[in-house]
């Protein structure tokens, strides 16, 4: 399933002394199976951007096709959007309020309609998906820990069994172990089952580690949409936007002006471990 955004506007506060254009002549196509991050400076437009893409938020301009459907027909299916193309927020508060964790995560996929064992056999796959162990699935989901809530999050819109999965900042406020555990969940997920997956971030080191492609926006435009080395290799045009390559692209540049002579284009830290010790044995 794809997803094409043609020449899509949006206006908050169309028509009166407020308008402001956070959208401006988007034009994207979002191909099945990749994984995608989406970078830009508060304000950017980005998670404006993702709210279109399962109908939240209509487009005041353009179009947006669904598998082909211009999901602005009249008679497009908006419910049938939304169970394909799962948002998870970045606050998981906004989408928990069960008794219980299980019962949470069961929420969306009785909305469908289901039987009551296909529901909790897709709540149970849901939560080991994300990982959450056993112990957790009778608990209050407030009384989890901030990591925790996310996967319960995550979980709940899996079990919908989405083709196409937005992440608006899944590890926000996370210590770098349970930042890294939530990603390296998520990668998997998307290696094993090849779903579309777009990873909204403010960790340059997060998408360098873990996506297929980068979309940059700036002022509600598309500033750079590439593979992740050339979209880095701009970093000087990055830092006048407010944002920045990965820490170890600025190890290597140092590196190379002390007279090392490595390659400066390396944007994780197995490359650059890669790249230095090959330089060493020259």
């Amino acid at each position: 399933m794809s997803i094409i955004l043609d020449h899509v506007n949006y206006i908050y506060g169309e028509d009166t002394s407020l308008e402001v254009k956070a959208l401006d002549d988007i034009c994207l196509t979002i191909p099945e199976g990749q994984f995608i991050g989406v970078i830009g400076h508060t304000g950017s437009g980005k998670s404006t951007l993702m709210q279109h893409l399962n109908g939240l938020i209509k487009a005041t301009g353009g179009h947006i096709y669904f598998n082909g459907e211009d999901i602005y027909d009249k008679d497009f299916d908006m419910k049938k959007l939304r169970s394909k193309v799962g948002l998870v927020f970045q606050y998981p508060e906004h989408q928990l309020f069960e008794i219980d964790v299980f019962s949470d995560v069961c929420f969306g996929p009785k909305n469908l309609g289901l039987d009551k064992k296909e529901v909790e056999l897709r709540a149970y796959d849901a939560l080991r998906k994300v990982g959450l162990p056993e112990e957790f699935f009778y608990q209050s989901p407030f009384e989890l820990s901030g990591g925790q809530k996310r996967r319960v999050a995550i979980a709940g819109v899996l079990a919908m069994k989405p083709e196409i999965l937005i992440l608006d900042e899944p590890t926000a406020g996370l210590d770098p172990m349970g930042r890294d555990e939530i990603l390296d969940q998520i990668k998997q997920l998307q290696r094993e089952t090849g779903m579309t997956i777009l990873l909204v971030s403010h960790s340059m080191d997060d998408v360098a580690e873990y996506v297929d492609r980068i979309i940059v926006m700036n002022k509600g435009a598309v500033m750079y949409d590439d593979e992740p080395k050339k979209v880095f290799s701009h970093y000087k045009e990055l830092e006048e936007i407010g944002l920045s390559a990965p820490q170890v692209t600025y190890v290597m540049h140092a590196l190379k002006d002390k007279g090392l002579d490595v390659e400066v284009d390396a944007i994780t830290i197995d490359e650059a471990a890669m790249d230095i010790i090959k330089a060493l044995k020259k």
